[in-house]
């Protein structure tokens, strides 16, 4: 049952009237004389222009042999209906602007916003998100972005992307920052990729070095897989585990730190290396990266002693002898194009299990 008063259909006075002059056989320049206005006046109200006002219900309760009520009811019925309609329509206007602003199903489902009990609470927690004043703005995206050509990211979902990392990372109390340190660390840094639950000891490493270390998954339509960023003057580092292998973890976690290393300028927000458009520095993040994993010389003589007899045997002793997981050395064949990508996928386990309790959580504070 509809409890609600209101009828379904609101005709406006206009279109009444233009019933009663159909079965009259009267045109609008007749009412207009009948009721000695002008044609125009006439015309304005039938199309609602014009409100019906008490003066002009009482010329057509005259003309047409009907109460001044009638017309006053329809008048007031009908701009209550439109106003109610301009209300709606104002209201799913603001809705849609939101929601291309932002993915916003995703940021309510995550937590990352506050749905509230109102459109105004749900475009207040967005806009606080994005750190705007209002959903018409633009959002800042401070990084330097290389992005997919095939599949373009959307802005608003990085904005959104970045600006969780940077809460996390605020949330996190490091010592200072000491870029000799990050170059006298790495080597211990690099001892934790010989077995896959080695990455469970990097956040708590980064952090004493005075490095920031979050992981957020990355949002739809960002194909992000990791940044770096500065809070004030500690650099951090994040991660989004869309690739969920020990390889392409610790070559995204190396390629950021190389633009810290490398004292790059601005932020970065980088896609598989697969996906971008590469600039010369993400060439030099790339090439630290592959460095510090295996030295191109002594992967570039593994390959050239085994071309074409890459047995998981073979591979693992080869990674044994480098003081890495199997899983990276098959993941610099395969991008090498030295092995298919369909083979040794035992090897390319799985670093999720390592970090779950610390996804898209700021972790506990670091004793300095």
């Amino acid at each position: 049952m509809n409890d609600d008063p209101r009828p379904a259909r609101v005709s406006p006075p206009g279109r009444v009237i233009t019933r009663k002059l159909e079965d009259l056989g009267w045109s609008q320049k007749d009412l207009a004389e009948v009721t000695g206005r002008p044609p125009q006046a006439i015309n304005e109200i039938i199309q609602g222009i014009k409100q019906v006002t008490p003066e002009t219900a009482l010329e057509l309760a005259a003309a047409f042999g009907t109460s001044a009520e009638l017309w006053m009811n329809l008048e007031i019925h009908y701009r209550l209906h439109r106003a109610r309609k301009d209300d709606r329509e104002a209201i799913i206007a603001r809705r849609s602007r939101l929601y291309a602003l932002a993915p916003v199903p995703e940021l309510i489902k995550r937590g990352w916003v506050d749905k509230g009990s109102s459109l105004d609470d749900l475009e207040r927690s967005v806009c606080a998100l994005l750190e705007i004043s209002a959903p018409n703005e633009a959002p800042p995206l401070v990084a330097s972005l290389r992005k997919s050509a095939q599949r373009p990211a959307e802005i608003g979902s990085l904005a959104a992307w970045i600006r969780r990392a940077e809460l996390l990372a605020e949330a996190q109390s490091l010592p200072t920052f000491d870029p000799a340190r990050l170059r006298r660390g790495l080597p211990r840094l690099l001892e934790f990729s010989r077995r896959a639950e080695g990455v469970a000891e990097v956040r708590s490493f980064l952090h004493s070095l005075g490095i920031h270390f979050v992981i957020v998954p990355h949002l739809s339509k960002t194909y992000l897989d990791g940044a770096a960023f500065w809070i004030g003057d500690r650099p951090a580092v994040a991660l989004t585990l869309r690739f969920d292998r020990i390889d392409a973890f610790w070559f995204t976690l190396l390629h950021e730190l190389a633009h810290i290393v490398e004292r790059h300028e601005g932020n970065f927000l980088d896609n598989s290396i697969e996906e971008r458009v590469a600039s010369e520095e993400e060439q030099i993040a790339d090439l630290r990266a592959r460095e510090w994993l295996i030295p191109s010389s002594v992967f570039s003589s593994f390959v050239t002693t085994n071309r074409g007899r890459f047995a998981r045997s073979v591979i693992e002793s080869f990674a044994s002898a480098q003081n890495r997981h199997p899983g990276i050395v098959v993941g610099q064949l395969q991008h090498s194009g030295d092995i298919d990508w369909s083979q040794h996928r035992a090897l390319l386990v799985k670093v999720r299990p390592y970090l779950e309790d610390w996804v898209d959580e700021p972790g506990p504070p670091v004793a300095h």
